[in-house]
C-alpha cells in the first residue's frame, strides 16, 4: 500500500495519456510545487459526482474506485496568469481509502497496479492506429508532444481512449479493463458507433 496526494478531476487520465491543466487553488499549487521539487507522482481520480472546486456547504465529491498515477511533463505561466501544467499518466492504482489534510488536499491509500508490459500491435488493431495517427495531426494534440511506441498496443489503445470524444464515464470503464484484447475490442465497437457504422 502506498500514500499518494490526489488530484480529483472531472476528466479521466489514462496511462500514456497527456492532459493540460490550469492550477489556481492553493492546495494544488502546493501539490504541484512539491511534486516538481521531488519528481514524485500524484494520483488523478475521476469525480463521479460533485465538483472539482469545493464550495462551502456542498458535499465532498464522490471519487472513483481507481485512478492513474500522474507526472508533470511540462509547465508554463498561462496568458491569464495561472499556472499551466501538462500531466502524463503512468501506472493505474486502486483507491482503498482517503483522508483530507488541513489545507483541503485529499490523500489516498492506494494499491499500485503493475505497469503494463508491451504487447505487439496485431493486424486486427491497425485500424485503431490509423485513427490515432489522424488525431495526432490536430494542432491541439500536436501541442501535447506525445511520445509513443506505436508497436505497443497498450500505448495505442490508452492514448486513443484519452483523445477520443467519449463520455468520461466510458473512459473510466475502459481504464478499469485489465486485458488489452478487451480494450481494443471495446475501442473498435465505440469507433464504429461514432462513425455510424453498423
Amino acid at each position: 500500500m502506498s500514500e499518494l496526494p490526489l488530484f480529483p478531476l472531472s476528466g479521466v487520465l489514462l496511462p500514456f495519456g497527456r492532459v493540460p491543466l490550469q492550477i489556481f487553488e492553493p492546495r494544488y499549487l502546493d501539490l504541484v510545487r512539491d511534486c516538481m521539487k521531488t519528481s514524485s507522482p500524484f494520483g488523478v481520480v475521476w469525480i463521479r459526482r460533485g465538483a472539482e472546486v469545493v464550495q462551502r456547504g456542498r458535499a465532498a465529491p464522490e471519487l472513483g474506485d481507481y485512478g492513474t498515477c500522474a507526472r508533470i511533463v511540462d509547465w508554463d505561466q498561462l496568458p491569464n496568469g495561472l499556472l499551466g501544467i501538462t500531466i502524463e499518466g503512468a501506472q493505474r492504482f486502486e483507491l482503498i481509502e482517503t483522508h483530507t489534510r488541513a489545507n483541503g488536499l485529499v490523500v489516498g491509500q492506494v494499491e499500485l497496479q503493475p505497469a503494463t508490459t508491451a504487447v505487439p500491435l496485431s493486424g486486427d488493431w491497425l485500424a485503431l492506429l490509423d485513427v490515432l495517427r489522424n488525431l495526432e495531426t490536430h494542432p491541439h494534440v500536436q501541442r501535447m508532444n506525445l511520445r509513443l511506441d506505436y508497436n505497443d498496443a497498450w500505448q495505442v489503445g490508452y492514448t486513443l481512449t484519452q483523445l477520443l470524444p467519449l463520455d468520461e464515464s466510458l473512459k473510466y470503464e475502459l481504464l478499469g479493463l485489465d486485458y488489452i484484447e478487451t480494450l481494443m475490442t471495446e475501442l473498435h465497437a465505440l469507433l464504429n458507433q461514432l462513425s455510424g457504422a453498423q
